[in-house]
């Protein structure tokens, strides 16, 4: 793909602004900003409101972000959703992407290093979980305004360590102040304990895989996850 991609951004947040930021230094052009305003229900999602964008990347909230995906899928436009806390409707979701030929990527974290992150806690835990005498635990801390608890990741994470685990894996969720994002995976045997942890400093972590997710959706159809980004991407 040749020349500036043009991305439309569903939800002027502080992800919203982070992307608007970093999108025209990364070769995009934003060409619509949807703001929950003017977006009750997902009727401010049209062919004329997306003003020819390629792709559109919803970061919102968890009740919006279904019929975003569905207004999306109307309007004909690839999207990235970014948000968390609604995947109990994402089977029937992709279920309508599918019949209607449209495209979603979906992520609980769009961080590159969080996606390798989830590779490296599945190896621990089959590793540890072969050797015995372990115990496992998430612990994730978010900024105080993050609605959903456990996070995304959170899920995420606990669920690529529970297919080596044969025990219970808990999850401690913490909210204070402005934290973007810590993840941690703690395995504890009575003499050593192993902790991995990813820190995100800055939400351009997210706001740059959700740009790299968005480019490689352009063309595609079907449903996706930053899994297949990462199997198939090439810089």
């Amino acid at each position: 793909m040749t020349g500036r991609r043009k991305v439309a951004l569903v939800g002027m947040g502080k992800m919203g602004r982070v992307l608007e930021q970093l999108a025209p230094e990364r070769g995009w052009d934003v060409v619509a900003r949807i703001d929950a305003d003017a977006n009750h229900d997902g009727a401010g999602i049209t062919r004329s409101s997306l003003a020819g964008a390629e792709v559109a990347i919803d970061f919102t909230a968890p009740n919006a972000a279904p019929p975003n995906v569905r207004a999306a899928v109307e309007a004909r436009c690839p999207i990235v959703v970014g948000t968390t806390g609604w995947q109990d409707e994402l089977p029937a979701l992709s279920e309508l992407v599918r019949k209607r030929d449209g495209a979603l990527l979906t992520a609980a974290n769009f961080s590159i290093g969080v996606n390798a992150f989830v590779e490296i806690v599945a190896l621990a835990a089959r590793l540890l979980g072969t050797a015995g005498g372990f115990d496992a635990h998430v612990v994730e801390t978010h900024h105080a305004t993050k609605k959903d608890a456990p996070s995304g990741t959170a899920l995420t994470l606990h669920n690529a360590a529970a297919i080596a685990w044969s025990r219970e894996i808990p999850i401690t969720s913490v909210r204070t102040g402005s934290v973007p994002g810590i993840h941690e995976l703690i395995f504890d045997a009575p003499f050593e304990t192993v902790t991995l942890t990813h820190t995100a400093r800055d939400r351009r972590a997210f706001a740059e895989g959700a740009l790299v997710a968005a480019g490689w959706l352009i063309g595609r159809k079907g449903v996706f996850t930053m899994r297949d980004v990462l199997a198939t991407h090439s810089p």
